[in-house]
């Protein structure tokens, strides 16, 4: 059990030994309470008890039968998730963490609704919550699809708006359609404003949004309007601009929790979002760092591979910030040995030619082992690991097996006239000379790894035309399928086509050649020569 712990502390930090290291916990307990049905039993009925626990009120009609219809609507989420997110459903984390934020928005509906119903006497308030028509524009009826947005993408939060907005209208005394339309826009607003996430102080613009999108529903609906205040120490006017600051005040409020719950959720369940991705792309970040000064030829390579990979995730609608930051970090393991790779090697030293192919193979081959190990030590996201990981695939160093197998023919050649046997010289295994995988899982995985081998294709151009690079990416992307390198990922043949044209597109930008202007320096012939030196060269 100890050297367990200390296994996996060395793991953490890229120290363990080379049989262990740089691969992830294979640990059956892990993988049961993240896929097991016993896990995701013990989840949805966890969920369900505070669910009824939130809808039963003994203050409204018909306790038992809203909470049965709570239950109902429940299991219709879970159809709903297994058909359009089977994969949340799969991982028991990503299903605690929606069943979290859906438990967490119904109990701040609950605490208002309950505050505000209380029997104090309301006299001394600035607005009576007695009327059923006021407590509605004090409700979060968007954080639950605002933080969903952040953490689990668009389609995971158009799925919470649907749903958490059917439960809440069961906790009202009398089930409200105004409730459950209020919660539904504003759902949907906050989905909208947080489709293109940059940065955190965008939530505040989103909670903005959505406290307008309440305060029109509330005048559409005739619950913010210029009647009597039911209070003695205000005038109507007064009245109207409350309601309005409190209508526009609940969007900003709910945009301020949520800034305050997703980074906490973020760092507990691990979950990569764009904003974090945005964050890791800060070329101030010490891996690239050393990136830039011990292997300036691969970070430069990596810049041009995410730019690469941008454009393209951009072309097919996957994630583009994802393709720019594990850009950056997938060729972290060349930092080990920088100068066994060509666009870090200097003064026309190769220091290959010293060495045997299988020797100059196994040096090329670690730089994903290696790479691996700095982003534990740095603690990278996994999908950066994963990345680093897989943007080689199974593919084969062709260079140094074409080098090995010339070289046994050569042996062979040569071993006839000194009559050595055949057993005498090992075959060249082509496995040897593979990188170990696994293959790109996700799109942007094989993004990255289609601009990785096509960007470095593109520095043996000897004349860059647009039909050089057509054929050379067209080329590339052929050998990649036939050698099966997509098996594993859900790229189609029209999404294939769509990243292809968008490395043309962007190698063409960044390999345009120049026009050869005519010097306007005058020749030294034509210079008059001085008949002394001047003063500054003495």
């Amino acid at each position: 059990m100890l050297g367990f712990f200390e296994r996996q502390r060395l793991v953490k930090k890229g120290l363990a030994n080379a049989k262990l290291r740089r691969r992830r916990s294979e640990s059956e307990l892990l993988h049961t309470l993240e896929y097991g049905l016993i896990p995701k039993s013990l989840i949805l009925s966890a969920f369900l008890a505070a669910l009824s626990f939130l809808v039963y009120s003994p203050n409204t009609p018909q306790p038992t039968v809203r909470v049965l219809i709570a239950i109902l609507i429940s299991f219709t989420a879970l159809v709903q998730l297994w058909i359009t997110h089977p994969k949340t459903l799969a991982k028991n984390s990503l299903l605690t963490l929606l069943s979290l934020l859906f438990l967490l928005h119904l109990a701040l509906v609950k605490c208002i609704l309950t505050a505000t119903h209380s029997p104090n006497d309301p006299s001394h308030l600035l607005l009576s919550f007695d009327d059923p028509k006021l407590w509605i524009l004090a409700l979060p009826l968007a954080f639950a699809p605002l933080a969903t947005s952040v953490l689990l993408g668009s389609h995971h939060a158009i799925y919470a708006t649907i749903f958490v907005s059917l439960w809440s209208a069961l906790l009202t005394k009398s089930t409200d359609p105004v409730l459950l339309v209020m919660s539904l826009v504003c759902g949907f607003v906050s989905v909208f404003a947080t489709l293109h996430l940059r940065r955190w102080t965008q939530l505040l613009r989103a909670g903005v949004l959505i406290g307008v999108a309440t305060l029109l529903l509330s005048i559409l609906f005739e619950l913010v309007g210029p009647w009597e205040s039911p209070t003695t120490h205000s005038t109507p006017w007064r009245y109207l601009a409350a309601q309005s600051a409190v209508a526009v005040g609940s969007g900003l409020l709910t945009a301020l929790l949520a800034l305050l719950v997703i980074p906490l959720l973020q760092s507990i369940f691990q979950v990569a979002t764009d904003l974090s991705w945005i964050e890791l792309s800060d070329l101030n970040h010490p891996l690239l760092k050393r990136l830039n000064i011990e292997a300036p030829g691969t970070y430069h390579h990596s810049l041009l591979v995410a730019n690469l990979a941008e454009a393209a995730a951009e072309a097919i609608g996957a994630n583009p910030t994802m393709c720019r930051a594990c850009a950056y970090f997938h060729d972290i393991g060349k930092l080990v040995k920088p100068d066994y790779f060509t666009e870090n090697m200097r003064n026309d030293r190769n220091p290959h030619d010293e060495l045997a192919p299988t020797m100059s193979a196994l040096i090329i081959l670690a730089h994903v082992k290696e790479g691996v190990d700095l982003a534990l030590h740095h603690r990278l996201h996994q999908e950066v690991i994963d990345v680093i990981q897989q943007h080689h695939g199974t593919s084969k160093i062709a260079f140094f097996y074409q080098r090995a197998l010339q070289q046994q023919e050569d042996a062979r050649a040569g071993s006839k006239i000194m009559n050595l046997r055949e057993a005498d010289f090992p075959e060249v295994s082509e496995e040897s000379f593979r990188y170990p995988g696994p293959r790109p899982q996700t799109r942007e995985g094989a993004i990255l790894s289609l601009a990785d081998s096509i960007e470095s294709a593109s520095r043996s151009l000897e004349r860059v035309t647009p039909q050089k690079i057509d054929q050379m990416v067209n080329s590339i992307i052929h050998e990649r399928m036939i050698d099966g390198q997509f098996k594993e990922c859900d790229l189609t043949m029209r999404a294939l086509e769509e990243i292809a044209e968008s490395f043309k597109h962007t190698l063409q930008s960044i390999l345009h050649s120049r026009v050869a202007y005519p010097s306007t320096r005058p020749e030294r012939k034509d210079l008059p020569r001085p008949s002394s030196p001047p003063i500054a060269a003495r």
